[in-house]
């Protein structure tokens, strides 16, 4: 059983120089505030801040802009060129002699490992599906704010043997903007 609360007259409140709430009709507590009372102090309040927002010019067309990368996508471009400029390993040799067929039976034997049909992969060429696959194999690492070279390396190095197929692909998209992993595209 709980014990009984005390309801006397030498209370906390009583005690301590701190006054007890009420919350009938009679008392409202309110904080004191800062606030100007006056317009024209509203408006010399809001000065310093006038002067930090931009002003947008009406006459400004902003669909004409060309759209700039975001950060991310500048960062993990970087990471591919600095990829790129390493002289060529022996996984690199063994890459570039994977032909076409070999990728198609590479994606087969992965495609064949699903039980239902990939759905949302009709549309997409056989390099971005096995670029997509890929990203989502969660034991080469995390794909998020990588290349996808560079994660490709990384692996490899970490002895997880990572797919030569995949590298492959990779070194035939080495100038395209295909460096990000696609759900990375999607989170940022």
């Amino acid at each position: 059983m709980p014990p009984a609360r005390r309801r006397g007259g030498n209370t906390t409140s009583a005690r301590s120089n701190q006054p007890a709430l009420s919350f009938g009709t009679k008392s409202r507590v309110t904080k004191p505030s800062a606030a100007p009372s006056t317009p024209f102090e509203k408006a010399k309040a809001l000065e310093p801040l006038a002067s930090v927002v931009p002003k947008e010019d009406a006459s400004k067309d902003t669909s004409e802009e060309p759209e700039k990368p975001h950060v991310a996508e500048l960062a993990v471009r970087s990471q591919a060129k600095a990829e790129i400029q390493q002289p060529l390993s022996e996984e690199d040799k063994l890459a570039a002699k994977v032909t076409k067929k070999q990728l198609q039976e590479y994606w087969n034997k992965e495609d064949s490992k699903n039980r239902g049909p990939r759905v949302h992969h009709e549309n997409l060429s056989l390099d971005e599906k096995i670029l997509r696959h890929f990203d989502l194999s969660s034991q080469y690492g995390p794909c998020i704010g990588i290349a996808r070279l560079k994660r490709w390396r990384r692996a490899e190095s970490l002895d997880l043997h990572p797919p030569i197929e995949v590298l492959s692909v990779l070194l035939k998209q080495q100038g395209t903007t295909g460096q990000r992993a696609y759900i990375d595209e999607l989170l940022s």
